[in-house]
């Protein structure tokens, strides 16, 4: 079964029949700003070509890869913030976890956290340099006197992708107040828009039908539109369970829902995350609703 997640052109490939596989460890970052009218969160458009979630607006991020595990990278990193994902570090997965989030960033946003001093066209510079491999962006790091700040991502969400999709992914999703200087650019290859906006105006676009977006992005962006501030989100943040909610995909109302933890239909009967307990599919939109009893 192959069910269209969003506007014509995006689908996401959900099969109940299909062995699930095991999800890819994965970190996204949420950028955050304070603008004139409040809080804004910076939101990438995936290329459309993309096998998944294409043409979505969606934070930076993607899987981890075995360079962010490399050694190599402990004299130009401050340790991460304290807070897990409920396990004991594994070996380092919350270093190469944060790391991940900062490559991502970088790549796709160009925004980097760093200790030192980092413009945006130093930034630019620095993501054309980890087109050459990450230790080229160390050497470069180097030579600049700058190391990644992983202390300034603060942990508040963890996401797995439905056992019944593909493509599955276990996403550690932080938060980061967006360094002073640096104003973010998307890099017209895996992403191919991007902006900055309050999360009321995202949620604005999502609702008249403009924009696509994932659950997960949907559900952080409705968190945030309690939030005037940076200070206020990031606060809220560090109090967030950080259990991962996996949902489960279930027949509802003639269609499809997405049950998170907490609904009736969820084999989890507490809940991880506030909101309503399911996304269902309504006219090719996954839709927030709670179960009609």
């Amino acid at each position: 079964m192959t069910v269209r997640s969003g506007p014509p052109g995006s689908l996401l490939n959900l099969d109940p029949a299909r062995p699930p596989g095991a999800p890819t460890d994965a970190a996204t970052l949420v950028l955050l700003r304070d603008g004139v009218d409040g809080l804004e969160v910076f939101c990438v458009e995936r290329n459309r070509q993309s096998r998944f979630m294409g043409g979505a607006l969606v934070f930076p991020g993607g899987k981890v890869d075995a360079a962010d595990w490399d050694q190599a990278w402990r004299p130009l990193l401050r340790a991460p913030h304290p807070r897990l994902w409920g396990v004991a570090d594994d070996e380092g997965l919350s270093w190469a976890l944060a790391l991940a989030a900062c490559r991502e960033s970088l790549e796709e946003a160009a925004i980097l956290p760093v200790i030192g001093s980092l413009s945006h066209a130093g930034a630019l510079a620095l993501r054309e340099t980890l087109t050459q491999g990450t230790a080229a962006l160390r050497d470069a790091l180097v030579s600049r006197g700058l190391s990644i700040d992983l202390g300034s991502l603060v942990p508040f969400a963890r996401w797995v992708t439905p056992e019944a999709e593909t493509r599955r992914f276990d996403a550690r999703f932080f938060m980061l107040r967006t360094p002073e200087g640096q104003h973010g650019a998307h890099d017209a290859r895996e992403t191919m828009a991007s902006f900055w906006a309050t999360p009321q105006e995202v949620l604005a676009r999502w609702e008249d039908r403009s924009v696509q977006l994932a659950p997960p992005t949907h559900r952080i962006l409705q968190l945030l539109s309690h939030h005037g501030a940076v200070d206020a989100a990031l606060a809220a943040g560090g109090q967030m369970r950080l259990d991962s909610i996996c949902p489960v995909l279930v027949d509802y109302d003639g269609t499809l829902a997405l049950a998170l933890p907490g609904d009736p239909d969820h084999p989890q009967a507490e809940r991880v995350i506030a909101g309503h307990t399911r996304y269902v599919l309504r006219d090719e939109q996954w839709r927030p609703e709670d179960k009609r009893r």
